[in-house]
């Protein structure tokens, strides 16, 4: 299975001095692969520790953060002999007392250790009063697999390939059969194990199934791992994604998930989820300008799943509904889509916003900061070419070039592209 994050991870070994690395993204992502593969391409000599269920190496922390004898007792834990020519593996670091911490005294005085950390909920300990290392570590955050990546699953390198290099007149001739494999991923989705087993099976059953189990997984999560009087609000949040997504006005709204619900009741459940890398949170930016965040409101955003498969499986939306043409999830899907969209830019690491006029229905979907350039998309879920909104919101700020992502081929206009939704993760490369 390719992964495009590992180039990141080969950047990192090639910088000079390089610092630990923490691999962020939620369970399941593919964090151990990721690093086991890189290991195993990249070094003739590495270690793998995971403090989840290595006891003797659990608390090899605990004591000082001398880190000869921390190797040492490593050593000893995986009968390995550990010197500065070994890539160390830290996997579940949360479940090891101050094993974040500890990653600032191998920055500081023993910065000719290689070291890459991760852990499924390593994000909230990040966040949790944990004595952080400020600028002695450097992340990187894995995804879900992007649609590009899906292609090169299940064997389509060729139509991955055109799409990372644009060549929109040539993928004309595949349109079909992309927006066919675009279907496909909307229900599979990106997660690693689920895209596995659709490789191996072509069983859209038994993709369900493991589905159904992550999901599962991330709902222990919450009992095990989060503050006990937060569950019940998480859970709510949680199980609220598609119905906030779904209504016309997509900013989310506390009153539908219980009546007189305010932002203080569930803002710790957000930021929870968020933590865990399990949503993801857009918020309302006021005018098109340069930089967006200049003008956030934080009081409007939209909340997102990370996997569009994943918030498939929590709705039980059939396989059927997805793969045809029905008209009547026509709004359904276009929450799908907005979710699909959300996803293939999120590890391009742009700043993502939304906008919505302050007095009339106007609203766009995403307003993306790229560089120098700031981008409105609108996003459709079948091939209609209407802009309304996009159309109005240029025609106000004539500087911009707008971006309509739908089901038709790519075309361009004087104000905006239509890139086709399959292509929308490549367009910013």
């Amino acid at each position: 299975m390719e992964r495009k994050c590992i180039e990141k991870l080969v950047e990192w070994k090639l910088k000079t001095n390089h610092k630990p690395l923490i691999i962020k993204g939620a369970r399941q992502v593919g964090k151990t692969w990721l690093m086991k593969e890189f290991a195993q391409k990249e070094y003739s000599k590495w270690v793998y520790i995971n403090f989840e269920d290595n006891e003797l190496a659990k608390g090899v922390f605990e004591k000082d953060f001398d880190i000869q004898r921390i190797i040492m007792q490593l050593s000893v834990a995986t009968k390995t002999v550990i010197d500065k020519d070994t890539l160390i593996l830290f996997d579940e670091l949360q479940e090891a007392p101050r094993g974040v911490t500890a990653l600032k005294y191998f920055q500081e005085k023993a910065p000719e250790y290689s070291i890459i950390a991760a852990g499924s909920l390593l994000g909230i300990t990040l966040h949790s009063g944990t004595s952080f290392p400020v600028g002695k570590v450097d992340f990187v955050e894995l995804y879900p697999l992007s649609f590009v990546e899906f292609l090169q699953a299940i064997g389509e390198n060729l139509l991955a390939s055109l799409l990372e290099q644009q060549q929109w007149d040539t993928l004309m001739s595949f349109h079909d059969q992309l927006c066919e494999h675009l279907k496909t991923y909307y229900y599979v989705g990106g997660m690693p194990e689920v895209v596995k087993v659709f490789v191996e099976e072509k069983n859209i059953e038994r993709v369900r199934e493991v589905q159904k189990s992550i999901l599962n997984t991330y709902d222990n999560d919450f009992s095990k791992h989060a503050p006990i009087n937060e569950v019940p609000r998480i859970r709510m949040v949680w199980k609220s994604i598609m119905a906030q997504m779904a209504k016309e006005n997509k900013k989310y709204i506390y009153g539908m998930l219980k009546e007189g619900a305010r932002a203080k009741e569930f803002e710790i459940a957000i930021e929870w989820l968020i933590d865990a890398g399990l949503i993801y949170k857009v918020n309302r930016t006021k005018k098109g300008l340069m930089p967006l965040s200049a003008y956030e409101d934080f009081s409007a955003f939209k909340l997102f799943l990370l996997d569009v498969g994943l918030l498939c499986a929590m709705n039980n939306v059939p396989a059927e509904v997805l793969l045809s043409g029905n008209s009547i999830f026509t709004d359904f899907k276009g929450a799908m889509t907005e979710q699909y969209v959300l996803q293939q830019m999120k590890p391009m690491l742009l700043s993502i916003y939304y906008w919505s006029a302050d007095t009339s229905s106007g609203e766009i979907d995403f307003l993306v900061q790229h560089g120098i350039k700031i981008v409105p998309i609108e996003v459709k879920a079948e091939e209609n070419l209407q802009a309304k909104s996009l159309k109005a919101f240029i025609a106000k700020n004539p500087q911009l070039c707008g971006i309509r992502t739908s089901m038709s081929p790519y075309r361009e206009q004087d104000w905006l592209a239509n890139v086709p939704l399959y292509g929308i993760g490549c367009w910013w490369e």
